[in-house]
């Protein structure tokens, strides 16, 4: 695979790089927001909030309960890119997985049966 900036320029992508970009063109595609970092980034508790789609204060309040791991620059927070992606990563599975259990106990108690009314 390959891509041509608008000078005409190409570049050659690896396999791995080519499957991120087709990721980020698919996400895109859904109107989703799509943002590549470096995993030595080092972000602000805002941005990690934002990324986590979270309070920076319930953000501060993770760090400070040992959830999630940041380092002291100065009197801010920074966090790792790469450790906000991986508990996020953590969080969306747990999310998914009790969902899913839901639906299940849902399903198996009728809640989902349509043209029936329980009293």
């Amino acid at each position: 695979m390959q891509v041509v900036n608008a000078k005409g320029q190409r570049l050659e992508l690896s396999a791995t790089l080519a499957n991120v970009m087709y990721r980020a063109a698919e996400l895109l595609a859904e109107g989703r927001p799509v943002a590549v970092l470096p995993e030595e980034e080092m972000l602000s508790t805002q941005t990690a909030a934002d990324f986590l789609n979270v309070s920076r204060q319930y953000l501060v309040r993770m760090v400070d309960a040992g959830e999630l791991a940041a380092m002291k620059v100065g009197s801010h927070r920074r966090l790792r890119a790469a450790d906000v992606a991986a508990f996020k990563a953590v969080r969306d599975a747990k999310r998914t997985t009790a969902l899913n259990r839901l639906t299940e106990r849902s399903e198996e108690a009728g809640g989902y049966a349509f043209g029936t009314k329980q009293r």
